[in-house]
């Protein structure tokens, strides 16, 4: 038994309902193999067609050498079946994937950029380009260019040819036999197993969204014919809901939230600069706070829980900016220890912390006058701070009045 599936797809696109007979089963009739499918198997970065055989939902559809595999959510006990594509989920297929052979075209055309790589998403598109950097205005130049073709509605024709008679393809093929060739008149040549709508205007709108980098080069998401059309509504939308809580138009709206994220900005820092002196401050009263110990050290023990962060270690800067200091903070999660010292005792807090980390399998480190770091655990933990109290015998009295 002949086993291949002829691709009723290659031929035509269009194609929405077939008859075909049963060739193979698997998996308890759950893979199913045809004679003959007009469902597009995923490949060269299309997914695949969905849709019915006798009814039956089509999960999935993809190649296994020369047979097509069909996933069904249910057995098909007949011999003779008719198969019916998703035509929405085809046509928009159609259409990002003509669109992409569109944009590709004016890369090159116009910068010279190679298409390297295309996925076709459930949302958006990509094109991977071979180029160093793209800019945002050169892209919307793409973008324009490509949207002139579509309203020329330029023939999109499907022909077949020997690999080595094909000329001019935008993408160079090497292997023997005959390729399947997908001509944009006057525009892109290039050999391709994809489906595609008839003529440019069939594609849409294409819409460039965003540019990133990615293996080097430069990638370019975007959607064309009706996806265009839903993320344009989605985005006006969204526009129009942030003009009218800002009760400007919606060519103000850009201006308008720009000036209030910069003002915000400016007010975060403000607030910044406000908390972290305030703390300062706050270490300076608890050292002032703090009775001296025999030796006149003054030493403070704080526990906290969560990051050690910017208003801590300031706090442990305002009480250290006092002569004869010492400061600790233990964080209990995840376990973490900050040591600050004034410049007048004579320790050195980078050296005292890194030492007393690395005894128990932790890392820490610092300068002079402030170091902080983590333990395994919080048994780890409460070594190493018993171990800066050896060292700074003033600490243990601290930490018996905590």
């Amino acid at each position: 038994m002949d086993l291949r599936s002829a691709r009723l797809y290659w031929e035509d696109s269009y194609l929405r309902e077939f008859q075909a007979d049963v060739i193979g089963r698997e998996e308890g009739g759950l893979r199913l193999y045809l004679n003959r499918t007009a469902f597009y198997p995923e490949s060269g970065g299309q997914p695949s067609d969905t849709g019915w055989i006798n009814g039956v939902p089509v999960r999935r559809v993809f190649e296994e050498g020369e047979r097509i595999a069909h996933l069904l959510e249910a057995p098909v006990p007949e011999d003779r079946v008719k198969g019916r594509i998703d035509w929405e989920r085809r046509f928009d297929h159609m259409q990002q994937h003509s669109g992409q052979h569109l944009l590709s075209a004016v890369f090159l055309d116009l910068y010279g950029a190679p298409t390297v790589g295309f996925h076709l998403g459930a949302e958006v598109s990509t094109i991977d380009l071979a180029l160093s950097s793209l800019s945002w205005r050169q892209a919307v130049r793409a973008e324009e260019r490509a949207n002139e073709v579509v309203v020329q509605n330029l023939p999109i024709r499907i022909e077949w040819d020997e690999a080595g008679a094909t000329a001019e393809l935008r993408r160079p093929v090497e292997r023997p036999g005959p390729l399947r060739i997908v001509t944009i008149e006057g525009v892109d040549r290039v050999a391709c197993g994809g489906t595609h709508v008839r003529a440019t205007g069939e594609i849409g709108p294409i819409f460039v969204r965003k540019l990133d980098r990615a293996h080097g080069g430069v990638r370019v998401e975007f959607v064309c014919g009706l996806r265009a059309i839903r993320r344009a509504r989605a985005d006006h939308d969204a526009l129009a809901a942030v003009a009218r809580t800002l009760s400007v138009s919606l060519d103000r709206a850009p201006e308008l939230v720009a000036t209030q994220a910069r003002m915000l900005e400016e007010a975060e820092k403000a607030r910044r600069k406000l908390a972290l002196e305030l703390a300062e401050r706050r270490g300076r009263e608890l050292y002032a706070a703090t009775a001296p110990a025999e030796s006149e050290i003054r030493c403070h023990v704080e526990r906290f829980r969560g990051k050690l962060d910017e208003e801590l270690r300031a706090v442990a800067q305002g009480f250290c900016s006092g002569s004869r200091a010492v400061f600790l903070a233990i964080g209990s999660e995840p376990p973490a220890l900050l040591l600050a010292v004034s410049p007048d005792g004579g320790w050195d807090a980078g050296r005292l912390l890194g030492e007393a980390l690395a005894h128990v399998g932790g890392r820490g480190g610092g300068s002079a006058r402030i170091a902080q770091g983590g333990a395994p655990d919080a048994a780890a933990l409460e070594q190493a701070v018993a171990r800066l109290a050896q060292v700074i015998p003033a600490l243990a009295g601290a930490l018996g009045r905590r």
